[in-house]
């Protein structure tokens, strides 16, 4: 496991599972961007949901300080979301790797559905027991 280690100072226990969604389809549309900005109505059809109901999650994660956004403009993760958001992420990696690697998983939406919902659950104990037992298998 040759990744870039992600410091934990920020936790996602800290953060409500809605809020961890949305970070985390930020980031995902933000990677694929220039300059990292991302519209409501990607954000809503990336989850499937109407933008006025991004709106209002929007002024949660702004009133946190996870974005950075003003109605009816672009919205771009702020360091402490980024930071959430790439931990989420590589829990996600560890978990898919988990599914596909040890447990055999085949079916590749499956394996992602798991990881995505079970994600959010992890703690950055769970997480490091995950990845040391993954670095074993996988290279022992």
């Amino acid at each position: 496991m040759t990744k870039k280690k992600i410091k934990d100072t920020t936790k996602i226990s800290d953060i409500p599972e809605s809020y961890q969604r949305y970070l985390d389809e930020i980031h995902v549309i933000s990677r694929k961007k220039k300059g990292g900005w991302v519209s409501n109505k990607e954000i809503a059809e990336r989850l499937q949901i109407e933008p006025p109901s991004v709106t209002g999650m929007l002024e949660k994660l702004k009133n946190k300080g996870l974005i950075k956004w003003e109605p009816r403009k672009a919205i771009r993760l702020t360091d402490k979301g980024k930071e959430i958001a790439m931990q989420l992420s590589e829990i996600h990696s560890l978990l898919y790797q988990f599914f596909a690697k040890v447990l055999k998983i085949q079916d590749k939406k499956v394996i992602n559905d798991l990881s995505c919902e079970i994600e959010h659950h992890i703690t950055p104990d769970v997480k490091d027991s995950l990845e040391e037992f993954l670095s074993k298998y996988l290279n022992g």
